[in-house]
């Protein structure tokens, strides 16, 4: 019964858009079970990561069909790790949109739908298998793009295009590249593939499926040059949905080719190489982009793909101390990222607009709330003790151990123009007067809301805004954490051992 809690996070996202769908107009109840839900997909993570803790890699062989032929589920500590955080933002989530969505868009199943999502993402991280990987991902795709359009407005939809048309694009390559591994190692199982690849004679069509992997991924990750279609779509839906696309979305593209490189496609230095350029070309182009934007919203959708650019560097070093930085940077981009597309949703209800122009005298009139939002601010910069300093201190020791100065230099740049943007952003929406704009009709301002209504709108600020603080404040846990991480994927032999115990 035990081993089976690997699955339990899965099957109760399943579990919850099905008993959600039995409550399709009954909106309150859909609040309350998902909320509810929330709480109990965290407990239920929570289990599975204390279980991976203390007892090491789990698996579970669906049919009993022993690897590598059945459908093989693993957790590791990194997907421990990942399926807890889903859970925690998921949760924070949920309860930011029994406010902030609109009764609207939640009479189309919204609730039913983002649950599903989760499923996808949850089912992502915890597979042992690239095929179903690719699976999880087009459950991702579909999901997403429903709440994406959900409510129908010409700028969702145009967003929705560019989101859905480049997704699939990705989505194709993958389904390549799968079927050209196929090919070459007769195996679909990530553990198996990590035996049989290091022993194919033609390198050079394993480099070209690395490379179909990489873009894939790449476009998935947001990574230069193929992040376009994120700023393009990422403004458009509801806050709440743009909360955890922001958050999770992009980062099972930076899962995917995490496991990937570091147990089919190990120690090879061209790959190396050019996830170091993707790097460095990401964390330029993504901190510029941010720079010109005058939307809150694309502002922080550019800083997703600069961000991007500390996690791809790392995982291009390839050694302990890149990728105990990169874990932990992951870590706490998660966080930040869903608190962000959150708070831009808050300032949305107070002002009626996420126009920089048109904003400002927030701190004056909203000086607490102002505060509250100023500490995922502070984190994304990277300020010491907040949580963004620590996974850049250990980033900037591996490029200085592997000598690698370009990504030293472009690690600095972007955190230097991260400051900016978010010193402007502070500027323009804070501390500058701000102009009276016209009262909106039909439009629920956040002063205008009773009491109940605020507290869930400021909850999961509050709640993930102090899961910030303790990654930051409690560093040393988190460090730890990402040592044992980046341990295990360069040691892929533990993980090999875990699934196929009969190869020992």
């Amino acid at each position: 019964m035990t081993q089976q809690l690997l699955l339990y996070p899965l099957l109760f996202q399943l579990f919850l858009s099905i008993l959600l769908m039995f409550f399709w107009k009954k909106i309150e109840t859909q609040k309350i079970i998902s909320i509810v839900g929330g709480f109990i997909g965290v407990f239920l993570s929570a289990l599975l990561f204390y279980k991976v803790w203390h007892y090491g890699t789990q698996t579970v062989q669906a049919a009993n069909w022993e690897a590598p032929y059945g459908i093989t589920f693993v957790a590791d500590t990194l997907s421990a790790t990942l399926v807890l955080l889903t859970a925690i933002a998921g949760m924070a989530v949920s309860f930011f949109s029994a406010a902030s969505v609109i009764p609207a868009r939640l009479r189309f199943g919204y609730f039913p739908i983002y649950h599903f999502l989760l499923l996808g993402l949850t089912g992502a991280f915890l597979t042992g298998d690239i095929f179903n990987l690719y699976v999880w991902f087009e459950i991702i795709i579909i999901s997403s793009f429903v709440l994406i359009t959900l409510g129908g407005e010409k700028a969702q939809i145009e967003g929705a295009v560019k989101y859905f048309t480049l997704n699939i694009l990705a989505s194709i390559i993958f389904l390549t590249a799968i079927a050209v591994l196929y090919g070459l190692a007769g195996s679909l199982n990530m553990a198996d593939l990590a035996v049989l690849v290091p022993q194919l004679k033609n390198r050079h069509l394993v480099e070209v499926t690395a490379i179909l992997f990489l873009v894939g991924f790449g476009i998935k990750s947001a990574v230069f040059p193929l992040y376009f279609w994120l700023p393009a779509s990422y403004h458009t839906p509801p806050s709440a949905v743009a909360a955890i696309f922001g958050g999770l979305l992009t980062k099972v593209g930076v899962y995917a080719l995490i496991r990937i490189f570091s147990l089919i496609f190990l120690d090879n230095e061209f790959l190396n190489d050019l996830l170091i350029v993707i790097a460095v070309l990401t964390l330029f182009s993504g901190a510029i982009g941010a720079l010109v934007q005058k939307n809150v919203r694309k502002i922080f959708s550019y800083l997703i793909i600069c961000h991007i650019g500390f996690m791809i560097g790392g995982l291009g070093m390839f050694t302990k101390v890149a990728l105990a930085g990169m874990v932990f940077y992951l870590i706490h981009d998660i966080m930040v990222k869903t608190n962000l597309f959150m708070i831009s949703g808050l300032i949305y209800r107070i002002k009626g607009t996420n126009n920089v122009k048109l904003l400002g005298d927030l701190y004056d009139k909203y000086p607490k709330l102002s505060l509250l939002m100023f500490i995922p601010l502070l984190s994304l910069i990277g300020v010491p003790p907040f949580s963004g300093f620590w996974p850049k201190v250990s980033l900037i020791i591996a490029t200085l151990n592997e000598k690698n100065y370009v990504l030293l230099g472009a690690i600095i740049l972007g955190s230097l123009l991260t400051l900016l943007v978010v010193a402007k952003l502070w500027s323009e929406v804070f501390w500058k007067k701000g102009e009276e704009l016209p009262v909106r009709k039909h439009f629920l301002y956040f002063k205008q809301m009773d009491k109940a209504r605020k507290f869930q709108f400021l909850a999961p600020i509050v709640m993930l805004a102090g899961v910030s603080l303790y990654i930051g404040f409690g560093a040393e846990h988190m460090q730890q954490l990402s040592n044992r991480i980046a341990s295990e994927l360069i040691n892929n032999q533990q993980y090999i051992d875990a699934v196929m115990p009969q190869n020992n």
